[in-house]
């Protein structure tokens, strides 16, 4: 069954930093910032699988940082307390995202320059401040004495937008991929390079650190990450939050961030954990977006179409958690109206 939550708030600082407020695996909230008359449009929908508890967690936070802002992601817990991992990473990362850049907790508008696009400094600084969260993230998770993560974490891609720039800050597995029209149509642009152990430069990094990248038997193509001298755990990705039995044998929680300038051709993002791309290309989830009824719709859309393609690839086979946020970059239109900008 399929979870869906919509929450106002002034301050994500004091509504997420409670745990126990949120146990729903989606989180909807909206900066009321006055005399704005338009916002960001978007939808988020997290479906469980069949492998037990939904370990996914997701977040669309509208108005983040200046009008027309946002901040976007999905998080894939693994391990016996990844449920509870992500759902942290999920209700903290974005005021303390903030309290990086700003040095305070509260979201505080940032002005443009004076050609209203935002100042290419300003771009270095976020980059600095989603290097310096996660960090500060993975050791806040450390340092929650009743929680073992020694096996438990959780991926995490983010999207903010500012302006008509994009910043998006990548670990693990999970993806972000832009939908951008062109004259042959909706055309997906992968925004992030999936953080697996089978990466040479991942790999050289975790070898380097006396971690094995071994696969096993049954799943030759599925690199996992291993302790020096014992079989254990077989993390299948590079990069993540928690999981400190391996973060001295080369798993880290350094982001990959990139930047992004949005195009007019530019319509939306989609954010989705693995359950989602294992089964459906790019292109595949971009068309269903484009198609879907509506914009509240898109998310849950996509999310469902993985799930049927999950029972049709591989019926014998569990379902995994399939969790997607649709943020739409301008509003959505049928798409035979739809043609791009020269």
């Amino acid at each position: 069954m399929g979870i869906c939550i919509s929450i106002a708030s002034s301050e994500i600082h004091d509504q997420a930093e409670d745990q126990h407020h949120f146990h729903e695996n989606v989180l909807y909230l909206t900066e009321t910032i006055p005399s704005i008359g338009t916002h960001t449009h978007g939808s988020l929908y997290s479906k469980q699988g069949t492998k037990g508890l939904n370990q996914d967690a997701a977040i669309l936070y509208q108005e983040y940082g200046i009008k027309g802002g946002a901040f976007c992601g999905v998080f894939d817990g693994h391990g016996k307390n990844g449920h509870i991992v992500s759902n942290m990473v999920r209700n903290r990362l974005p005021s303390l995202l903030v309290s990086q850049k700003y040095g305070v907790a509260k979201l505080e508008p940032t002005p443009e320059s004076d050609n209203g696009r935002r100042p290419r400094k300003d771009l270095v600084k976020w980059k600095q401040a989603c290097v310096s969260a996660f960090k500060v993230m993975d050791k806040e998770i450390k340092l929650q004495h009743n929680l073992d993560c020694s096996t438990s974490g959780t991926t995490a891609v983010v999207v903010v937008r500012q302006g008509e720039d994009l910043v998006i800050a990548n670990l693990g597995d999970s993806r972000a991929v832009l939908g951008s029209m062109t004259e042959k149509g909706i055309k997906a642009v992968q925004l992030t390079t999936d953080l697996k152990p089978g990466l040479p430069s991942e790999a050289e990094r975790i070898r380097n650190c006396k971690g094995r990248v071994l696969a096993l038997k049954e799943e030759p193509h599925i690199p996992r990450v291993w302790l020096p001298h014992e079989d254990s755990p077989g993390l299948a990705m590079s990069r993540a939050f928690g999981d400190f039995l391996l973060k001295d044998h080369g798993l880290i929680a350094v982001p990959d961030v990139f930047y992004h300038r949005l195009s007019p051709n530019d319509h939306f993002i989609v954010l989705a954990t693995d359950g989602v791309w294992d089964v459906l290309n790019n292109d595949q989830v971009a068309s269903i977006v484009m198609e879907a009824e509506s914009e509240q719709e898109a998310a849950r859309t996509v999310a469902e179409a993985a799930t049927a393609s999950w029972k049709r690839k591989f019926p014998s086979s569990k379902v995994d958690d399939c969790t997607v946020v649709c943020l739409f970059l301008q509003d959505k239109q049928h798409p035979s109206s739809l043609a791009p900008e020269t």
